[in-house]
């Protein structure tokens, strides 16, 4: 065997390699011989079907398959010992001679597309801004009255205050203000005025009591919206377009959501029995977690900002534009062009942040082990949780949560990422010159904003 390796320019190469078939002949035969034990042939008992048969019958495409495992061996054994920093997979070259499997002699020829070299290490020399998110009483006073809010009930009153919903009978009017025989009419029609459009219908509710009957327009209520007379009314939307009569409604029932009181039961509902005994330890509480989501968020737009400094100080880089679109095109093949002309250069942004990350990873000796994944799982398990005022969920359940997770490929592969930045966040948060600053969270997310 012999390989031969020439760089074509800074990012591309041609790999010729030459296989001669003494290099795999020894595997040929003993494919074949394993493959007599197992053919099944009529005529023959299992196993004794002559080797000459079977040499004839299926040998060219043993040999071709032992050949490509040779071949494979070869190719990517010299690659790993050479340490070739290769962007994707080796592709056919168009050099390529046509493959006969009885030659005693085989020449193979790839492209090889290579990664441009550059110097992404981070030093002090590099700053990088870190935001810290102020925590202000009113998020804390927020956060407070969402749980009581989550943790509420609802009452019957006698009199209509603004959030109230409200039940009763519908009747269709006509001119004169009479009931429209035949006309439109709904039993417990339930009607939220803080949701009307316009503010003259909704003061009509203002203090009204159950028993009352007013008068209401449903469609200068809803700005003539048809999908919203339709299901106020129960009737089809074609029906409900240009419906403009005012209809009686006769108050039959109003609902009024109380919000949780601030008590024991609330306090153990949402962090566990015992953990928090009064309002002031809730509020410390929400603080404690409001601030540890916002360092979070820190840390997720220092790794936004470091990447920034690193790209900019890489800057414009060399790449084998024409091995990486055939690269693309081959891992996309259902594609059409337009798919191409639009991703290719985003692809290209994000190859060259995962290049800086490499060694970024290789310089703080980074290494992603399983519990480094499944911990980052279970952190993304609780964020989703505590999207819905769970905070306090049994590790058991998100262990499970997480595990099932790691079951997809695509969510397993996002979350070796998230860890890999994570692990490099944390060490190049000691490397690099961090310009803090603190801001509200209005600021950060305008940053965000600006961003987009």
């Amino acid at each position: 065997m012999n390989i031969q390796f020439d760089k074509t320019s800074a990012v591309s190469a041609e790999l010729t390699l030459t296989l001669q078939r003494a290099d795999y002949q020894e595997r040929v035969e003993k494919a074949i011989k394993n493959y007599r034990r197992r053919a099944q042939m009529p005529g023959f008992r299992p196993g004794q079907v002559p080797m000459s048969l079977i040499k004839k019958r299926f040998g060219d495409d043993i040999a071709a398959e032992e050949m490509q495992r040779e071949l494979s061996e070869r190719l990517y054994g010299y690659l790993r010992e050479e340490k070739v920093n290769m962007l994707g997979e080796p592709l056919a070259s168009e050099k390529q001679p046509a493959v006969d499997l009885r030659a005693d002699e085989q020449t193979f020829v790839f492209d090889i597309a290579l990664a441009p070299e550059f110097d992404a290490k981070a030093s002090a020399a590099d700053h990088v801004p870190y935001y810290h998110i102020s925590v202000t009483d009113d998020m804390v006073d927020r956060q407070v009255g969402s749980f009581a809010q989550r943790h509420g009930h609802y009452d019957k009153v006698d009199t209509f205050a603004e959030g109230d919903m409200v039940k009763g009978h519908l009747a269709q009017l006509d001119a004169e203000g009479n009931i429209v025989e035949g006309g439109f009419q709904r039993e417990d029609a339930v009607v939220l005025p803080g949701y009307f459009k316009d503010k003259d219908e909704r003061a009509k509710f203002d203090g009204v009591a159950t028993n009352t009957v007013i008068t209401i327009n449903p469609s200068r209520a809803y700005e003539g919206n048809a999908v919203e007379l339709a299901s106020l009314l129960g009737i089809d939307k074609e029906q409900a377009a240009g419906l403009t009569s005012d209809f009686s409604y006769q108050i039959t029932e109003i609902t009024r959501y109380v919000p949780g009181e601030l008590n024991q039961e609330l306090f153990d509902s949402i962090y566990g029995e015992g953990q928090v005994n009064s309002e002031a330890e809730l509020r410390q509480r929400v603080r404690q977690d409001l601030e540890k989501q916002f360092d979070a968020d820190s840390r997720l737009r220092f790794i936004i900002d470091l990447r920034q400094v690193l790209e900019q100080r890489v800057g414009t880089l060399e790449w084998p534009d024409q091995l990486l679109r055939r690269i693309m095109r081959a891992n996309n093949p259902d594609k059409d062009d337009a798919y191409f002309e639009k991703n290719y250069q985003p692809s290209i942004h994000e190859l060259e942040w995962h290049l800086i990350k490499e060694q970024l990873a290789d310089q703080a000796s980074i290494k992603v082990e399983q519990d480094d994944v499944m911990a980052m799982a279970r952190e993304q398990v609780r964020m989703q949780f505590a999207q819905y005022g769970m905070a306090n969920v049994p590790e058991e359940l998100v262990n499970q949560y997480a595990g099932e997770q790691l079951k997809k490929r695509d969510q397993q592969e996002a979350l070796v990422a998230r860890a890999v930045e994570q692990k490099i966040g944390e060490a190049m948060r000691g490397v690099v010159t961090l310009d803090e600053k603190t801001v509200t969270l209005e600021e950060f997310n305008k940053l965000f904003e600006a961003q987009a």
